[in-house]
């Protein structure tokens, strides 16, 4: 019989994981799930605030998902890319039916690094250029393209694709510009943008590639008009706008993909993680119409023995299906609009040690300083203390740098977030 410690115990001895020293390791044992709930094998529930790795928008083990991709095993387990799928196809027309009507065709892939690595090879084959710009606070995936095109530390090691820039966006609470409003945040922000593109030559940038909303980074929802001004620098100078969905699409800000909250239209559109939550392997490029028929005449050269795996399909449709008839998507926008935005508002006026809560939907970041004033990261200790103290408590935490990402299901109930909010307010309450 399985007990946690076997299970981790088998896991270290054979698992090379992500993101890790190997010999630290100490994996929490998870052996099974249902809604925004997780158990181990000692019967210990944990509240998911995680969402895993903020993926499992439809909440763990949905039935109609499930029964979804055992039907298709039955029926056809796998399939070459090169043949017509019926589900395949369903799936791209529901993908496509959520975005913006400029948009022609699915390009799928395994997850959403390879997304982004497409969607950037893409846009340099149609424009014929070279450069990538994104921003130093993102995250993009961990493949050869992909994670030079993010910001953050694990870039460095891995400097080994070229043509890649990267610049500052909007983080008002942290501001590099010096700013003090939201709409000089997002003035200087664009100016700073437009001086990168100038300073590194339009002629040679294919793409700017964006998280429409940063999420590992911090959860940074843009200023009003930032996003519509970076899609006025991309059409002055001509060059194509790739908007990341991978985290915040399908569900994950309340609406189906983010961007729909910015009034902007982009020219290619990454996704994964909530499209089908992880379920199966599964990502893709959106493409619009006009980069979808470049290639009519013109072979595409890349490709994915998986893409648009069957079993995939299936999820993606079911999970899409199920989204839509039972209004997943208005419960990520009331559950943020009524509960976790009030209650986090709450909690940051109770606990000092909040510097600053931002989010929409069921992605949030609550921000822990040591100093108000100085606006200081509490240090690393503290943050372990305080992952060691919400799970105590039976919460699985999303933590990242001096942050608690708030991103339950987006099925969690009003009751399961207020629970929630609960745990963090007695957690932060010991570090005081």
């Amino acid at each position: 019989m399985s007990t946690n410690e076997s299970v981790s115990r088998a896991d270290r001895s054979s698992v090379f994981h992500s993101w890790s020293a190997q010999g630290s390791l100490a994996p929490m044992a998870i052996a099974g799930g249902s809604g925004s709930t997780v158990w181990d094998f000692e019967g210990n529930e944990y509240l998911d605030f995680s969402s895993q790795l903020v993926n499992v928008n439809i909440g763990h083990q949905h039935p109609k998902v499930i029964a979804a991709i055992q039907a298709q095993a039955a029926l056809l387990a796998t399939v070459a890319p090169a043949h017509a799928n019926e589900m395949r196809a369903w799936a791209a027309e529901l993908v496509l039916s959520h975005a913006p009507a400029s948009f022609e065709k699915v390009f799928f892939t395994n997850g959403g690094a390879d997304a982004n690595e497409n969607a950037i090879r893409m846009a340099r084959l149609v424009t014929g250029r070279d450069k990538v710009i994104s921003h130093y606070r993102s995250y993009h995936g961990n493949t050869g393209a992909a994670i030079v095109a993010t910001g953050d530390w694990r870039r460095m090691p891995n400097e080994y694709a070229r043509g890649h820039v990267h610049a500052f966006g909007p983080y008002l609470y942290r501001s590099e510009f010096w700013a003090e409003t939201a709409e000089q945040e997002c003035e200087r922000a664009l100016r700073h943008l437009e001086r990168v593109i100038q300073s590194e030559g339009p002629e040679t940038i294919a793409a700017l590639l964006l998280e429409t909303i940063p999420g590992t980074a911090g959860v940074l929802v843009p200023p009003a008009g930032y996003l519509r001004g970076v899609r006025a620098l991309a059409d002055h100078y001509g060059i194509l706008l790739i908007l990341d969905e991978v985290m915040a699409g399908f569900g994950r800000t309340g609406e189906w993909l983010a961007l729909d909250a910015f009034d902007v239209v982009p020219d290619l559109i990454t996704f994964a993680k909530g499209v089908n939550s992880g379920y199966v392997p599964a990502g893709g490029v959106i493409i619009n119409s006009q980069i979808a028929h470049f290639f009519d005449e013109r072979v595409f050269p890349g490709g994915l023995t998986y893409s648009g795996h069957p079993l995939a399909a299936a999820s993606i449709v079911a999970t899409l299906t199920a989204m839509d008839d039972e209004g997943v998507i208005e419960n990520a926008r009331t559950i943020g609009a009524d509960v976790l935005g009030p209650g986090l508002g709450v909690l940051a006026q109770k606990h000092d040690v909040i510097g600053e809560v931002r989010g929409t939907g069921v992605f949030w970041a609550v921000e822990l300083v040591s100093d108000r004033a100085s606006r200081e990261p509490v240090d690393a200790g503290t943050m372990a203390k305080v992952k060691s103290e919400l799970l105590g408590r039976g919460l699985l935490p999303f933590t990242s740098e001096n942050r608690i990402h708030v991103v339950p299901p987006a099925v969690v109930t009003p009751a399961e977030a207020a629970r929630g909010l609960a745990i963090i307010d007695d957690a932060l309450a010991e570090i005081a």
